[in-house]
């Protein structure tokens, strides 16, 4: 079945940001190939099939008109008997895709806390304070290290005038030792971890932030398809009732497949939107 998403038109004003990205530059570069016409399709590499993992190929009509172009398997064109030759329409991909990003460029605009709290959730990331409180752990560490160096050495200087033992200072240097060679082994592994952590938090970031400027999008470009979307994995298709359904799933850039809530939901949201709306005009 598709996924289909709702747009929600007329409720922002006409600002589309058309500025070139060196990544999307290359993406395009490397990804957007044409077929035997020579036309090329903005989602020419971001197809894939979700039974063999293989690319869809792209291919326009013999009349070089794009109202029937269409992806397909590219592992059937190989070898018939590893998968089968199911497609996809190009037009149907377009209205999936607009679709989707208009829903869910709205709803980081409208909802951006909600929004971000579910994807840090979901990405097991940590709110701010508690990164804070691991980058004050890490810095400990490190710090401690270098205080268990000055205490070995004082304890060294005691024992050299007598005032600490050599059976207690082979006590603390031995522990404190111990102590730091831990520390050492654990602090490569805190830097990854919240490095990580950190770049991840960013990301999204970075990701809300431009979904922030796209304010109105009425149509795609291969820009923002190439910004946006990481990959499209399209199901072969099924009768149910003698109508075709096919499953579609469109996986985002930094944040991967987004979990949208509920038409319900959405439709729900929406009216609190206009609502709010409403009585900031009135």
């Amino acid at each position: 079945m598709h996924r289909h998403c709702l747009p929600f038109p007329d409720t922002h004003p006409a600002i589309i940001d058309r500025e070139t990205f060196a990544l999307v530059q290359d993406l395009r570069q490397h990804r957007r190939r044409p077929d035997r016409t020579g036309i090329v399709s903005m989602f020419s590499g971001l197809l894939y099939c979700a039974d063999c993992g293989e690319k869809l190929y792209y291919s326009s009509t013999n009349n070089y008109k794009r109202e029937g172009a269409f992806f397909f398997c590219s592992s059937y064109r190989k070898n018939s008997s590893v998968c089968s030759a199911h497609y996809i329409r190009e037009r149907t991909v377009e209205q999936l895709v607009l679709e989707g990003l208009q829903r869910l460029l709205w709803y980081i605009q409208v909802y951006e806390k909600r929004f971000a709290q579910e994807q840090m959730e979901r990405f097991g990331l940590r709110e701010k304070k508690e990164l804070t409180a691991r980058g004050r752990e890490l810095d400990k560490a490190k710090q401690r290290v270098v205080e268990i160096d000055q205490l070995i050495q004082k304890s060294y200087e005691d024992m050299s005038k007598g005032l600490l033992s050599e059976e207690r200072f082979a006590t603390l240097s031995v522990s404190l030792e111990a102590e730091q060679k831990q520390l050492k082994a654990a602090i490569p592994e805190m830097e990854t971890s919240l490095e990580a952590t950190t770049d991840r938090a960013a990301d999204l970031q970075r990701f809300i932030d431009r979904a922030r400027q796209v304010t109105r999008l009425t149509e795609l470009t291969p820009e923002i398809v190439h910004e946006f979307i990481d990959k499209i994995v399209v199901s072969k298709p099924d009768k149910t009732d003698g109508k075709r359904h096919q499953r579609v799933d469109i996986h985002y850039n930094t944040i991967g497949l987004w979990c949208a809530p509920p038409p319900e939901e959405m439709e729900k949201l929406f009216q609190e939107y206009l609502a709010g709306r409403r009585k900031k005009t009135a």
